[in-house]
């Protein structure tokens, strides 16, 4: 992986990275999403479930993007519906 760190220090730093010794700061993190090939967000993802949408929204062009947060708002508008019916 190329992010510009030493090659002799870079395993021990995204080990650190990883396991929140150390915080990567902005520039090393969108280095790193670069390399892995995922988005930036996706490094910072609370739960895995959140990381699997944000790299299945990275995957879409930007119009079929804003096409599926549309539906999702639509989806929970929908859901806030029926829960104040009951």
């Amino acid at each position: 992986m190329t992010i510009g760190l030493p090659q002799e220090t870079a395993a021990v730093r995204i080990n650190r990275y990883e396991k929140a010794v150390h915080d990567a700061d902005l520039a090393t993190a969108r280095r790193i999403a670069e390399a892995l090939g995922v988005p930036l967000a996706f490094l910072y993802a609370e739960t895995g479930t959140m990381a699997e949408a944000i790299l299945t929204l990275g995957l879409l062009s930007k119009p079929e993007q804003r096409k599926a947060v549309a539906d999702l708002k639509a989806r929970l508008a929908q859901a806030s519906a029926q829960d104040k019916k009951a």
